[in-house]
């Protein structure tokens, strides 16, 4: 099975104090640790227990930049067996729809069966994924905590839903699936791997490679435009209830009572 795994150079919140810039038009990206997607990286070890299941290979694509690279070897390191960078400066500033229109165009260079991405990434948005089938006109699936082989043209899909309930739909092959975090337990990458894929190369594509109009993609193609980031106002802080449970829980009911929330 040909299985590619879409990924995300992200910044790492849990390395960096995330600030505004003075004019609020972004985050402050000087000095920035950054490192792939969390979601992502659930999709990319999925991807490698099928293949190790039922044979093939797994390819991760990135679009960004030059550095951008440093999440596909990381992510080769893991175990994919090649990897694919999009990076042309008219993708900058692209859109959820451009950044899905230069995927399709990587795409459809190569023959995939399985397509996986992460079920969102920094942005929140977790809309790339579903953009992507719909271009390519094939079946999507998002929030996916399982995935059960058939055979060469069917896979079973578990997905997440409202009230922690477990939903599985049968779907036709190629399809593009969204996958959630908790699917598996991502492996731990050593530097040994990455070593070892240091000098592997890792071919790139531009607009002009992919046969895409510059307009397309990019600012110029945005139809979303991100207009400002600011930081909430702070609220009152919390209301610690202390005592004994039974003390607790009755301060607890009367709160609920006086404010609507019970009668």
């Amino acid at each position: 099975m040909e299985i590619l795994v879409c990924v995300k150079r992200v910044p790492d919140t849990s390395e960096n104090e995330i600030e505004i810039n003075k004019s609020g038009s972004d985050i402050e990206r000087e000095d920035l640790v950054y490192s792939v997607n969390e979601w992502d990286n659930y999709a990319v070890e999925e991807a490698i227990q099928i293949r190790d299941n039922v044979g093939g290979s797994v390819t991760v694509m990135t679009v960004g930049n030059e550095e951008a690279e440093e999440v596909l070897r990381r992510e080769m390191a893991m175990g994919a067996d090649n990897g694919i960078l999009l990076a042309d400066k008219a993708f900058e500033g692209s859109d959820g729809k451009g950044l899905a229109t230069a995927m399709k165009a990587a795409v459809e260079k190569g023959k995939y069966d399985l397509i996986l991405t992460g079920a969102q990434a920094d942005d929140g948005a977790g809309q790339v994924g579903g953009m992507l089938a719909a271009m390519l006109d094939i079946p999507f699936a998002s929030l996916v905590n399982r995935i059960d082989i058939v055979d060469e043209k069917k896979i079973n899909v578990g997905r997440e839903i409202a009230g922690g309930n477990q939903e599985m739909n049968e779907m036709d092959l190629p399809c593009v699936l969204s996958i959630q975090t908790g699917i598996n337990e991502p492996r731990y990458v050593g530097i040994r791997g990455i070593r070892k894929v240091a000098s592997v190369e890792i071919p790139t594509y531009g607009a002009s490679d992919l046969g895409l109009d510059a307009g397309a993609v990019g600012a110029a193609g945005a139809k979303v435009k991100r207009l400002d980031y600011f930081v909430p106002p702070a609220g009152e802080g919390a209301e610690m209830l202390e005592g004994s449970t039974e003390e607790i829980v009755a301060k607890m009911i009367d709160m609920l009572k006086s404010k609507g929330g019970i009668k």
